[in-house]
């Protein structure tokens, strides 16, 4: 993929994720979780620019302090999210403000490497950034379906959550006679 078709499915799936994440939502625990960002990661993996080839070694080193920075803010992002169970037993997960903050704060990180990068002369490609959401978005989905599975009244993982209207009568279709 080009870097710009790059750069549309990243601010696609950031703006997809920022929308979610201050609406309350059930937690599934038994769903695929990992699914989106294994996605990413093998679209961002399959990019052969995610090192700079004239500085292999800063442009590895970039990239590993961005991954490190996504797994910080994949964990602090899953730990300021507010979870609970309703009565019915479905996990429900909202974000906070704290969580806000924890987008900022990554994003300013990322900002600020990117800025290094450039000042060392490293071209860096989308595909870095691509991989360090995969990482946010893995490590904060993992934690917050181990946190869904911890809680006190919570469905395991061999039955699904329940969702709205599992309790309302169905019509049923009757092929005419």
């Amino acid at each position: 993929m080009s870097g710009l078709v790059n750069a549309l499915l990243i601010v696609a799936v950031v703006g997809v994720v920022i929308l979610r994440q201050f609406r309350a939502r059930p937690v599934n625990t038994g769903r695929r979780w990992w699914l989106v960002p294994v996605i990413l990661a093998v679209v961002a993996l399959r990019e052969p620019g995610i090192l700079d080839a004239r500085h292999r070694t800063e442009s590895a080193l970039l990239l590993g302090v961005e991954l490190l920075v996504g797994l910080g803010m994949g964990a602090a992002w899953a730990w300021t999210t507010r979870i609970w169970t309703e009565p019915d037993g479905v996990v429900w997960t909202r974000s906070t403000k704290a969580g806000a903050m924890v987008w900022v704060g990554g994003l300013l990180l990322r900002a600020g490497l990117f800025a290094l990068g450039a000042a060392l002369g490293v071209r860096q490609d989308s595909s870095a950034l691509m991989l360090g959401l995969a990482v946010v978005l893995g490590v904060r989905s993992g934690i917050l379906v181990w946190r869904a599975q911890s809680l006190p009244g919570a469905p395991s993982t061999d039955r699904p959550a329940r969702a709205y209207g599992d309790d309302m009568a169905r019509a049923t279709w009757r092929e005419g006679v």
